[in-house]
């Protein structure tokens, strides 16, 4: 299974969420030890800090080192860890055009359009013994197409607007599903005509993220990306 992560996303959340508990209880102390005057237990709270931080970094560092790139052909999925199951992405589909639209809706690119269909599957086979059939509501979804110098491309807002005017663009990434359903989103990309191996990555957009241990958005983390 390819995954957003290499480390169990459950065991990094708490990870997160235990150092910041130990820094904002050590960076309290510092305040108060300033205040109060207490040197000591400044010297031992800026030392905590200091380890606290230091080995949560390295840890980070360890997982971002053993993380590898991968690539993954039509139809292979990417599975995302929401704690207590899994969202799976894949490419279905993939074609260009020059022009896209018609009649007053009609666009020429300013290279060549990339016209991409991702299915968002929610895998029932993941999801924790006592879940149940509730809502999951995905987290934001960031996608973009990278080139093999890394130049990053987003979705065209003209052309995104001119799917969504011909009621093709499909389902939106962040609308809900229960255990078992899926859909489709269709993103257009306007892309330089001699691009040269383009991948797609589609990865989580929340800013807490970069600090997860063992996510592909922490520092230095390699990518799990799509052939298109």
């Amino acid at each position: 299974m390819f995954t957003n992560v290499n480390l169990t996303a459950p065991l990094g959340a708490l990870a997160l969420l235990g150092t910041g508990f130990l820094l904002l209880t050590a960076g309290l102390t510092l305040g108060y030890s300033v205040v109060m005057k207490k040197f000591r237990l400044t010297k031992v709270a800026l030392l905590t800090i200091v380890l606290v931080a230091g080995v949560y970094l390295a840890v980070l560092l360890i997982y971002s080192f053993a993380s590898s790139e991968k690539v993954l052909a039509r139809g292979q999925e990417k599975h995302f860890c929401e704690i207590d199951c899994h969202l799976a992405y894949s490419v279905t589909e993939v074609h260009e055009t020059k022009v896209f639209g018609e009649g007053p809706n009609q666009l020429t690119a300013a290279g060549r359009f990339r016209v991409v269909t991702i299915k968002t599957r929610f895998d029932e086979t993941t999801i924790s013994r006592n879940r149940g059939d509730a809502l999951l509501y995905p987290n934001s979804r960031v996608v973009s197409i990278n080139d093999e110098n890394g130049t990053q491309y987003f979705p065209s807002a003209m052309a995104q607007s001119v799917l969504e005017k011909l009621q093709t663009a499909g389902t939106a990434m962040t609308i809900p599903l229960r255990p078992g359903e899926s859909y489709s989103t269709t993103l257009i990309f306007d892309l330089p005509a001699d691009i040269k191996n383009p991948t797609l990555l589609i990865h989580e957009g929340e800013f807490l993220t970069h600090f997860v241990i063992g996510h592909e958005n922490s520092f230095l983390h390699k990518k799990t990306r799509f052939q298109i």
